[in-house]
């Protein structure tokens, strides 16, 4: 007689949702919500402790614990959701779950008297980011538009040094307010705030789309570089990290406004980085995949939405946005010496398919 497995908060959620108990458990916990298994794709290689972060409050350790006494006693109820014939492909096809998750390691004194701008600083990607600088000892000039949120991450790290300024990257005061918080010494810059397009093809795509993506991805990425070189240069030293993503590597991650503002990015990067090289300054790019952010896509176009969700079939699996920090923080770090106008894909392999 076979004893079956019990399950734990240490389980990936695609573990849970293959299991005859705890498959009809989480399917029924989501319905109750109105949704189905299919939210849970993204995250589906994760331990399903981790929704506890990843949903900032309405998943909490209680209901976790709940669930894996709920699995412990075979409590599935038997009018739980079925799992659908593309939910039993999907697992069918699926590579096997690693053994063990990705976990930060923290070097305490790599931004050690250091001072870093991080752009987007109050969710997402450049949360992350901003959080890893400050708990490896820089100080965290912590840009974003939103005051609450920055307050919030500021609140998360008492003891760290960050000066928290909100403001909008496209606006030329706001811009020379975070280099002045900043003072003369610059080490190092994160642009990574940004936004996503509707998925418009160019047939399609507004000029009020247009020129809104292109203000924040590309001008805000070149008014606050421009800013902060002055200061780079009068020490020699520097490093600049900006954010492009998967769409500037190919046409099929997004619309044409912001697949055409990220290999703008892309064209910042390089140039700077060859202008610049000798005079001490590193500039590289991070090219993310598909991340778990704030950030959603919205279609607004039938064709766009076709082609693109038609693409995304190869997709990996989504990464936490604390994975794609470790990239920026790498190349941001001395670590990156000797990188200088790269773009690095930090997106699971998506590049390679």
């Amino acid at each position: 007689m076979s004893t079956r497995t019990l399950l734990s908060g240490d389980d990936s959620i695609k573990t849970w949702l293959n299991d005859p108990v705890g498959g009809p458990i989480i399917r029924d916990l989501l319905a109750q919500g109105g949704q189905s298994a299919d939210v849970l794709k993204p995250v589906s290689r994760l331990a399903l402790k981790r929704l506890v972060k990843l949903s900032k409050g309405s998943f909490t350790q209680e209901m976790v614990d709940q669930l894996v006494a709920r699995a412990a006693s075979g409590d599935a109820p038997a009018d739980a959701p079925a799992a659908s014939a593309a939910d039993e492909d999907d697992h069918a096809d699926a590579a096997p779950t690693p053994a063990t998750e990705w976990a930060e390691r923290i070097d305490a004194g790599r931004f050690a008297g250091k001072t870093v701008i991080v752009t987007g600083a109050g969710s997402g990607i450049g949360r992350a980011t901003a959080s890893r600088v400050a708990r490896e000892g820089g100080r965290v000039i912590a840009v974003d538009m939103s005051p609450e949120r920055l307050a919030e991450f500021a609140a998360e790290h008492p003891g760290a040094d960050i000066v928290s300024v909100a403001a909008d990257i496209t606006d030329d005061a706001k811009v020379a307010e975070i280099v002045a918080a900043a003072g003369e010494r610059i080490d190092g810059l994160a642009n990574v705030a940004g936004i996503m397009d509707d998925m418009t093809p160019l047939g399609e795509v507004t000029d009020a789309v247009w020129k809104r993506v292109f203000a924040v991805n590309v001008d805000g990425t070149m008014k606050l570089t421009r800013a902060v070189i002055p200061a780079m240069l009068a020490r020699g030293a520097g490093s600049i990290v900006n954010t492009a993503s998967e769409a500037a590597l190919r046409g099929s991650a997004a619309g044409v406004a912001y697949t055409a503002s990220k290999n703008a990015v892309v064209g910042i990067t390089k140039s700077t980085a060859f202008m610049y090289g000798p005079s001490g300054l590193r500039v590289n790019a991070v090219a993310p995949g598909a991340t778990i952010t704030n950030i959603e896509a919205t279609f607004a176009s039938a064709l766009g939405a076709q082609r693109v969700r038609q693409a995304m079939t190869i997709l990996p699996d989504a990464a936490e946005a604390e994975a794609v920090a470790a990239s920026i923080t790498f190349l941001l770090s001395d670590d990156g010496v000797n990188i200088n106008g790269v773009v690095l894909a930090s997106d699971g392999g998506w590049s390679a398919a």
